[in-house]
């Protein structure tokens, strides 16, 4: 029975084709979420220099390890779910700017140094510079 209704329904007004850019309607992607995150890497790196508290630094490199992979995370979901060939062909090196960042996060899980927190916090930025070109 609904089947036949829905059958009608569809001949009185057929489905239109829907196009979008993403998966869903932009404004759902934002490389901010990684940027945050990588901050709050770089400001554990700079909590453990700081400290003398050997429990502290312990939940300091706790913590940076997680937002590490944040990081990695909201980076990859950019990369798969947002960015389109159309993209690659405007910026050649995006697939490696994205290999740089996510390799960075990774070894901001191995890192106390805020200067690599810095690197990484760079190569977020340089993506997030990317992203928004490709959204005007």
């Amino acid at each position: 029975m609904i089947f036949r209704l829905l059958a009608a329904i569809d001949r009185i007004h057929p489905p239109v084709p829907a196009s979008a850019h993403c998966d869903l309607a932009c404004g759902v992607y934002d490389p901010a979420q990684a940027r945050i995150e990588a901050e709050s890497v770089k400001a554990c790196q700079q909590k453990y220099q700081d400290s003398d508290d050997p429990v502290f630094k312990q939940r300091a490199v706790m913590i940076k390890e997680q937002r590490a992979d944040l990081v990695k995370h909201h980076l990859w979901v950019l990369w798969t779910d947002y960015f389109k060939p159309p993209h690659l062909e405007a910026y050649p090196d995006l697939h490696d700017k994205f290999w740089t960042a996510t390799k960075l996060a990774g070894e901001a899980k191995k890192s106390e140094d805020p200067a690599q927190g810095q690197q990484l916090l760079d190569a977020v930025a340089e993506i997030d510079r990317i992203f928004w070109e490709t959204k005007k």
